[in-house]
Protein backbone atom coordinates (compact mmCIF):
# COMPACT_ATOMS: atom_id res chain seq x y z
CA UNK A 1 0.00 0.00 0.00
CA UNK A 2 1.37 3.39 -1.02
CA UNK A 3 1.18 6.18 1.57
CA UNK A 4 -1.63 8.67 1.13
CA UNK A 5 -0.74 12.35 0.82
CA UNK A 6 -2.30 14.96 3.10
CA UNK A 7 -1.89 18.60 2.10
CA UNK A 8 -1.66 20.99 5.03
CA UNK A 9 -0.52 24.58 5.52
CA UNK A 10 2.76 25.80 7.00
CA UNK A 11 3.26 27.88 10.10
CA UNK A 12 6.16 29.20 12.14
CA UNK A 13 5.37 26.74 14.95
CA UNK A 14 7.55 23.67 15.61
CA UNK A 15 6.08 20.84 13.57
CA UNK A 16 4.09 23.28 11.40
CA UNK A 17 0.62 21.88 12.09
CA UNK A 18 -1.91 24.28 13.57
CA UNK A 19 -5.06 24.39 11.44
CA UNK A 20 -8.13 22.53 12.76
CA UNK A 21 -9.45 21.28 9.44
CA UNK A 22 -6.34 19.36 8.37
CA UNK A 23 -6.11 18.06 11.94
CA UNK A 24 -9.36 16.12 11.41
CA UNK A 25 -8.14 13.82 8.59
CA UNK A 26 -4.77 13.52 10.35
CA UNK A 27 -6.60 12.14 13.41
CA UNK A 28 -8.58 9.76 11.17
CA UNK A 29 -5.53 8.51 9.29
CA UNK A 30 -3.68 7.82 12.52
CA UNK A 31 -6.69 6.22 14.18
CA UNK A 32 -7.21 3.89 11.22
CA UNK A 33 -3.45 3.27 11.03
CA UNK A 34 -3.30 4.29 7.36
CA UNK A 35 0.20 5.24 6.15
CA UNK A 36 0.43 8.83 4.96
CA UNK A 37 2.81 11.71 4.40
CA UNK A 38 2.14 15.42 4.77
CA UNK A 39 3.02 17.95 2.09
CA UNK A 40 3.20 21.47 3.44
CA UNK A 41 1.90 24.47 1.49
CA UNK A 42 2.36 28.17 2.19
CA UNK A 43 -1.02 29.66 3.15
CA UNK A 44 -0.79 32.32 0.46
CA UNK A 45 -0.10 29.64 -2.18
CA UNK A 46 -2.89 27.18 -1.33
CA UNK A 47 -5.02 28.03 -4.36
CA UNK A 48 -2.10 27.76 -6.78
CA UNK A 49 -0.85 24.50 -5.28
CA UNK A 50 -4.25 22.80 -5.05
CA UNK A 51 -5.28 23.85 -8.52
CA UNK A 52 -2.03 22.38 -9.87
CA UNK A 53 -2.84 18.90 -8.49
CA UNK A 54 -6.42 18.90 -9.78
CA UNK A 55 -8.18 19.47 -6.45
CA UNK A 56 -11.77 20.70 -6.45
CA UNK A 57 -12.48 24.30 -5.38
CA UNK A 58 -14.83 24.71 -2.43
CA UNK A 59 -17.73 26.21 -4.34
CA UNK A 60 -17.47 29.91 -3.62
CA UNK A 61 -15.58 32.85 -5.09
CA UNK A 62 -13.13 35.19 -3.42
CA UNK A 63 -13.50 38.96 -3.52
CA UNK A 64 -11.74 38.99 -6.90
CA UNK A 65 -14.22 36.51 -8.37
CA UNK A 66 -11.77 33.60 -8.48
CA UNK A 67 -12.45 30.05 -7.32
CA UNK A 68 -11.38 29.35 -3.74
CA UNK A 69 -9.22 26.34 -2.95
CA UNK A 70 -8.40 25.18 0.53
CA UNK A 71 -6.71 22.52 2.61
CA UNK A 72 -6.99 19.83 3.71
CA UNK A 73 -6.82 17.92 0.46
CA UNK A 74 -6.11 14.20 0.42
CA UNK A 75 -4.52 12.39 -2.51
CA UNK A 76 -4.75 8.60 -2.52
CA UNK A 77 -2.28 7.07 -5.01
CA UNK A 78 -3.85 3.66 -4.43
CA UNK A 79 -7.15 4.72 -5.99
CA UNK A 80 -6.31 7.96 -7.82
CA UNK A 81 -8.78 9.92 -5.70
CA UNK A 82 -8.20 13.56 -4.77
CA UNK A 83 -10.62 14.76 -2.08
CA UNK A 84 -11.19 18.27 -0.75
CA UNK A 85 -12.77 19.15 2.62
CA UNK A 86 -12.14 17.44 5.94
CA UNK A 87 -15.61 15.90 6.23
CA UNK A 88 -15.52 14.52 2.69
CA UNK A 89 -12.04 13.11 3.35
CA UNK A 90 -13.34 11.38 6.47
CA UNK A 91 -16.26 9.93 4.52
CA UNK A 92 -13.92 8.71 1.77
CA UNK A 93 -11.55 7.08 4.27
CA UNK A 94 -14.46 5.37 6.00
CA UNK A 95 -15.72 3.86 2.75
CA UNK A 96 -12.32 2.97 1.32
CA UNK A 97 -10.62 1.82 4.53
CA UNK A 98 -13.50 0.61 6.73
CA UNK A 99 -11.42 -0.90 9.51
CA UNK A 100 -11.90 0.91 12.83
CA UNK A 101 -15.02 2.87 11.86
CA UNK A 102 -15.34 6.56 12.67
CA UNK A 103 -19.02 6.71 11.65
CA UNK A 104 -20.21 3.75 13.72
CA UNK A 105 -23.80 2.49 13.69
CA UNK A 106 -24.62 4.32 10.43
CA UNK A 107 -24.05 7.63 12.20
CA UNK A 108 -22.63 9.60 9.27
CA UNK A 109 -25.82 11.65 8.58
CA UNK A 110 -26.09 12.64 12.25
CA UNK A 111 -22.39 13.49 12.49
CA UNK A 112 -22.64 15.57 9.32
CA UNK A 113 -25.41 17.57 10.98
CA UNK A 114 -23.31 17.93 14.14
CA UNK A 115 -20.35 19.14 12.06
CA UNK A 116 -22.48 21.90 10.55
CA UNK A 117 -23.87 22.88 13.95
CA UNK A 118 -20.42 22.91 15.55
CA UNK A 119 -19.08 25.15 12.77
CA UNK A 120 -21.98 27.58 13.09
CA UNK A 121 -21.38 27.82 16.85
CA UNK A 122 -17.60 28.21 16.66
CA UNK A 123 -17.20 30.63 13.76
CA UNK A 124 -18.70 33.77 15.38
CA UNK A 125 -16.69 33.15 18.57
CA UNK A 126 -13.13 32.69 17.27
CA UNK A 127 -11.94 36.24 16.69
CA UNK A 128 -9.12 35.94 19.25
CA UNK A 129 -8.03 32.62 17.73
CA UNK A 130 -8.00 34.09 14.24
CA UNK A 131 -5.80 36.90 15.53
CA UNK A 132 -3.36 34.37 17.01
CA UNK A 133 -3.44 32.32 13.79
CA UNK A 134 -2.36 35.32 11.75
CA UNK A 135 0.56 35.84 14.13
CA UNK A 136 1.96 32.30 13.81
CA UNK A 137 1.77 32.36 10.02
CA UNK A 138 4.35 35.10 9.62
CA UNK A 139 3.86 38.52 7.99
CA UNK A 140 3.10 37.58 4.37
CA UNK A 141 0.93 34.54 5.04
CA UNK A 142 -0.67 36.23 8.05
CA UNK A 143 -1.76 39.15 5.91
CA UNK A 144 -3.22 36.77 3.34
CA UNK A 145 -5.01 34.81 6.09
CA UNK A 146 -6.49 38.00 7.55
CA UNK A 147 -7.78 39.17 4.18
CA UNK A 148 -9.30 35.77 3.41
CA UNK A 149 -10.89 35.08 6.79
CA UNK A 150 -12.20 38.59 7.42
CA UNK A 151 -14.79 37.90 4.74
CA UNK A 152 -16.42 35.43 7.17
CA UNK A 153 -15.39 36.91 10.51
CA UNK A 154 -15.22 40.72 10.21
CA UNK A 155 -12.35 42.68 11.72
CA UNK A 156 -11.26 43.75 14.26
CA UNK A 157 -10.14 40.53 15.91
CA UNK A 158 -9.57 41.24 19.58
CA UNK A 159 -7.31 39.26 21.91
CA UNK A 160 -6.66 41.59 24.80
CA UNK A 161 -9.82 41.65 26.89
CA UNK A 162 -11.94 39.19 28.83
CA UNK A 163 -14.98 39.87 26.70
CA UNK A 164 -13.05 38.73 23.61
CA UNK A 165 -13.20 35.20 25.05
CA UNK A 166 -16.75 35.27 26.42
CA UNK A 167 -18.45 34.15 23.16
CA UNK A 168 -16.14 31.15 22.90
CA UNK A 169 -16.80 30.12 26.49
CA UNK A 170 -20.55 30.32 25.87
CA UNK A 171 -20.09 28.15 22.78
CA UNK A 172 -18.35 25.50 24.82
CA UNK A 173 -21.07 25.59 27.43
CA UNK A 174 -23.34 24.39 24.61
CA UNK A 175 -20.90 21.73 23.41
CA UNK A 176 -20.51 20.57 27.02
CA UNK A 177 -24.24 19.89 27.10
CA UNK A 178 -23.79 17.48 24.18
CA UNK A 179 -21.42 15.42 26.26
CA UNK A 180 -23.56 15.65 29.37
CA UNK A 181 -26.42 13.94 27.54
CA UNK A 182 -24.45 10.69 27.18
CA UNK A 183 -23.41 8.07 29.72
CA UNK A 184 -19.85 7.67 28.40
CA UNK A 185 -16.99 10.06 27.75
CA UNK A 186 -17.77 10.43 24.02
CA UNK A 187 -20.63 12.16 22.21
CA UNK A 188 -21.93 8.68 21.32
CA UNK A 189 -21.57 7.43 24.88
CA UNK A 190 -18.93 4.71 25.08
CA UNK A 191 -18.35 4.74 21.31
CA UNK A 192 -15.60 6.90 19.85
CA UNK A 193 -16.52 8.59 16.56
CA UNK A 194 -15.69 11.37 14.13
CA UNK A 195 -17.95 13.64 16.22
CA UNK A 196 -15.27 13.68 18.92
CA UNK A 197 -12.57 14.33 16.32
CA UNK A 198 -14.49 17.41 15.17
CA UNK A 199 -14.45 18.86 18.68
CA UNK A 200 -10.86 17.83 19.39
CA UNK A 201 -9.48 19.37 16.19
CA UNK A 202 -10.60 22.85 17.25
CA UNK A 203 -9.17 22.29 20.72
CA UNK A 204 -5.84 21.29 19.20
CA UNK A 205 -5.89 24.52 17.18
CA UNK A 206 -6.35 26.56 20.37
CA UNK A 207 -3.63 24.68 22.20
CA UNK A 208 -1.17 25.12 19.33
CA UNK A 209 -1.62 28.84 18.76
CA UNK A 210 -2.86 30.36 22.03
CA UNK A 211 -0.55 31.85 24.60
CA UNK A 212 -0.01 29.71 27.68
CA UNK A 213 -2.42 31.68 29.87
CA UNK A 214 -5.05 31.64 27.13
CA UNK A 215 -4.92 27.87 26.77
CA UNK A 216 -5.03 27.57 30.57
CA UNK A 217 -8.18 29.66 30.51
CA UNK A 218 -9.85 27.45 27.88
CA UNK A 219 -8.69 24.34 29.73
CA UNK A 220 -10.43 25.53 32.91
CA UNK A 221 -13.86 25.74 31.30
CA UNK A 222 -16.49 23.12 32.12
CA UNK A 223 -14.48 21.48 34.89
CA UNK A 224 -11.43 20.87 32.71
CA UNK A 225 -13.43 18.95 30.10
CA UNK A 226 -11.61 20.24 27.02
CA UNK A 227 -7.99 19.50 27.87
CA UNK A 228 -9.11 16.02 28.95
CA UNK A 229 -11.12 15.45 25.77
CA UNK A 230 -8.19 16.44 23.58
CA UNK A 231 -5.91 14.09 25.52
CA UNK A 232 -8.48 11.28 25.24
CA UNK A 233 -8.85 11.69 21.46
CA UNK A 234 -5.08 11.79 20.96
CA UNK A 235 -4.80 8.63 23.03
CA UNK A 236 -7.20 6.84 20.69
CA UNK A 237 -4.74 7.01 17.79
CA UNK A 238 -1.64 6.67 19.89
CA UNK A 239 -2.91 3.35 21.20
CA UNK A 240 -3.39 1.87 17.72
Amino acid sequence: MQPLVLYDTLSELPGNNWSPNPAKPRFVLRYKNIPFVTLWVEYAEISIAMKSIGATPIGRKDRHGSDVYTVPVLSDPNTGAIITDSLEIASYLEKTYPEKPIFPNNAEPLIRALDSTHFSLILPAVKPLFARSAEILGPANGKFFTEARSANVPLPWGVGHDDDWDPLEKTYNTVYEWYQKTDGKWIMGDTFSYADIIVAASLLWYKRIAKEDEWARISSWNEGKWAQLLADVEQEWKST
